[in-house]
């Protein structure tokens, strides 16, 4: 690799969260179990939604693409960190790194909108039973996702042509598993003003907006709920939307924690320890999640179990 100044890097340096050789089998067993459970837990979700004919409805719909976005956010980052525990090396290639930090950006967004489009659908549900059929109609959930996934490549797609245009001195060292776009961008020689800009504003359309959804939803839902006049009735509305409230509040708490002890700390292997909550181990949460809180998802993955055993 070259020295000094340069308009054009071949590779980046992966320096992961520990270079003690000691802990890296520790750490190749750890995040290799973690993403086998995400990746099986994800995985049986999708199977037992497709199977189950009972569940072929728009809430399960959207839960069957969260665990496709949530296999491969996991896919595009810990199997290289992986790899390069088990090879010895920390070098991943300059169009491997804009690969890695698209794909990893493209399904983190994609969590977002789909979480918010969850949200509305439980809104639907309990505030509108009775039209719940004909405002969540197929054409209506294809339109949400593709609006979801359109917006996570066009965003995804603008971060990684804008870093195309920087430039990148000697010190190419990422303290991450991954290529992060923050850290990427951190390291260039260029003016990365405009890049800030851009940052900062695909953060507001893809972290604010969702979120903001997620609220309003949610603030319609309790006062619908608080309006029914039997606490059964009350325990019944609310348990519909239990699991995808829990999966928000592990989402975006996990993310707020990240940013937060970001803000905290100036030291980037802190920052990329706290980040591993968010790109790990809530995607390997959430079918645990979901299969111990929701009835009909038990009883599913209890029918293709006996099918599979058969």
């Amino acid at each position: 690799m070259e020295t000094g100044n340069q308009t054009h890097v071949s590779e980046f340096i992966l320096l992961g969260l520990s270079e003690d050789t000691k802990v890296q089998p520790l750490l190749f067993g750890l995040f290799l179990m973690m993403y086998l459970v995400t990746f099986m837990g994800n995985l049986l979700i999708i199977l037992a939604i497709t199977y189950d004919s009972h569940l072929h409805t728009p809430m399960y719909f959207f839960l069957s693409n969260l665990s496709f976005a949530d296999i491969f956010f996991t896919s595009t980052t810990v199997p290289k960190m992986l790899v390069n525990i088990q090879t010895g090396t920390k070098i991943i290639t300059y169009e491997g790194c804009l690969s890695q930090m698209y794909f990893s950006m493209l399904f983190a967004v994609l969590d977002n909108f789909l979480l918010a489009v969850m949200a509305y659908d439980r809104f639907v549900a309990i505030c509108h039973p009775l039209h719940y059929t004909v405002i969540m109609n197929p054409q209506l959930c294809g339109l949400l996702l593709l609006a979801s996934w359109l917006s996570s490549v066009l965003v995804s797609l603008l971060h990684d042509l804008m870093v195309l245009r920087l430039s990148f001195c000697r010190e190419l060292e990422i303290s991450h598993i991954f290529c992060e776009l923050s850290q990427v961008v951190q390291l260039a020689c260029s003016d990365t003003f405009l890049n800030d800009i851009v940052k900062y504003s695909a953060a507001g359309l893809v972290g604010v907006i969702p979120l903001t959804g997620i609220l309003f939803s949610y603030s319609k839902i309790v006062s619908s709920v608080l309006r029914i006049s039997t606490a059964r009735g009350k325990y019944k509305a609310f348990s519909t939307c239990g699991s995808h409230l829990s999966v928000v509040s592990v989402y975006y708490g996990t993310g707020f924690g990240v940013y937060l002890s970001s803000a905290a700390t100036q030291n980037s292997r802190a920052r990329a320890t706290a980040s591993v909550m968010y790109t790990v181990v809530t995607p390997m949460l959430n079918p645990f999640i979901y299969s111990l809180r929701n009835k009909d998802l038990k009883h599913a993955l209890k029918k293709l179990f006996r099918c599979e055993a058969v």
